[in-house]
Parts: structure tokens; sequence; C-alpha cells
């Protein structure tokens, strides 16, 4: 498990460095999305170890580039919705503010640190072996992976439930299964259920950030109507993605 583990660093590394030179190049619109999903990735293959000493500073490296990177990213999908609404001047305008602020990410305090401490983590990580810190590795990462199921499930069971708080529970659910798939000991079909869930709270939660973002800027105004409408239809698709996880993880309708 520890050779997997620092193959996987590694391989993520590599990742990010190509994510780096695209985004210095400004070469596709997905570069940005790309890093911030190895990024995510790193921190779902790290957070059951976060309990390690040391490990610490790699979970804050890797989430100042996540704070660093979300305004980015929400404003990209917002602009790709306003150019496929046909409100190209709003749109054009965050496009072009967009060509400039990315390739800063690449030189950016917060990627540079990740890159520091990433470099140093496969022999930090052998280090700790050989002092036997990481011994029954496999039962700390499952109960690690147990403990982030029970949240989930209590998070659903309750009629007042949080959709933020889902969302982020969810995200953290599907993401380590996707990095220890053997440990996460689901049922078939989870994944599927999680992500459907995730696309669901995500299509709400841009509704709800883009109407806080059209009282403030008036370009977005003309927005308003159609979006109010939209995070109706987004907050009944969320609870019907909800219900349908529910049944999956309790085998019957959730509250």
């Amino acid at each position: 498990m520890v050779d997997h583990l620092i193959a996987e660093i590694i391989s993520l590394n590599v990742k990010l460095m190509s994510c780096h030179a695209r985004l210095a190049a400004s070469t596709d619109s997905e570069a940005l999305h790309d890093l911030r999903t190895t990024v995510r990735r790193l921190r779902s293959v790290l957070r059951p170890l976060r309990d390690l000493p040391g490990l610490d500073q790699v979970e804050e490296a890797a989430k100042g580039v996540g704070d660093l990177t979300t305004p980015l990213r929400d404003m990209q999908v917002l602009a790709a919705f306003l150019y496929e609404q046909g409100f190209d001047a709003p749109a054009l305008k965050r496009s072009r503010y967009l060509e400039q602020a990315c390739p800063r990410v690449t030189t950016s305090p917060e990627l540079n640190r990740l890159f520091g401490v990433l470099d140093q983590l496969p022999t930090f990580l052998r280090t700790q072996q050989r002092h036997g810190l990481l011994n029954q590795l496999c039962k700390r990462i499952e109960k690690r992976l147990d403990k982030q199921w029970k949240k989930l499930r209590d998070a659903m069971a309750d009629p007042e439930h949080d959709r933020h708080r889902l969302r982020l529970l969810i995200k953290r659910v599907r993401y380590a299964a996707e990095a220890y798939p053997e440990l996460s000991h689901q049922r078939k079909g989870m994944q599927r259920r999680l992500k459907e869930a995730q696309g669901a709270l995500g299509d709400w939660h841009d509704h709800l950030q883009w109407l806080a973002q059209a009282g403030q800027q008036v370009d977005l105004a003309p927005c308003t109507a159609g979006w109010e409408l939209g995070i109706l239809r987004a907050e009944a698709e969320s609870d019907q993605a909800l219900l349908e996880l529910g049944k999956a993880c309790f085998g019957k309708t959730a509250h």
C-alpha cells in the first residue's frame, strides 16, 4: 500500500506539472479545471492520512491552491453559461479577465508551495514507513472511509439537511472511493448515484452564486429572472437525486 501511495503521488505530481505548462501557455480552456481535478484527487488520496505528523503541510498547500482557483473556475463556468444563453457581452468581459488571470496561477505562491511539498513527500513517506508510522495503513484508510460514509448517511437522514454540507460530504465520499476503490466497500452503482447527486447539487450551487452576483454586478441583471426559475428546477432535481442516493445508501426512501 505504501508503494501504491507513493506511485499515485508521483503520478499526480506529473499531471500537475502538465497542467502548469498548459496554463502558462494558455493552450486550452480546460487546463484550470484539470489542475483543480488533480489537486482534488491528491487531497482525496491524502485525507485518510491527515493525522500523520507532517502531512498537514501538504493538505494546507493543496487547500491553498483550491482556494486560489475556485473563483476563477466559477467565473469560467459562468462565462460558458452566458455564452450559451446568448449574453455575449458579459461573457466576453469575463473571458478576457480569465485570459489574464489564469496564467498567473502558475507563478502564484500557493502553487509553488504545493510543488515544493510534493517534491519532498515520497521521501517523507519512506521515512515514516521506516519508523513504523505507516503500519496497518489499509486499516487506517478503511476506518477513515467508513467515517466519511457515516457522516454522509447521518446528514442525509436529517430532515433539516443543509445542501451545502451534503454537497461537500458527497464530494469527499466519492473522491475517496475513486482514490481507494478496493477499500471503499461501496454497493454496486453507488459511484453513479454519488456523481448524479453531486452534479445536481452543483447546479443548484451555481445558480445560488449567480443570483448573489447578479445583485452586485449590473451586467448580470438581465439573467436574474431565468436564474430564479433555474434554481427552483435545480432544487427539485437535487432533491430527487438525493432521494435516489438515499435509497441506494439505506435500501429505502431517505427522509
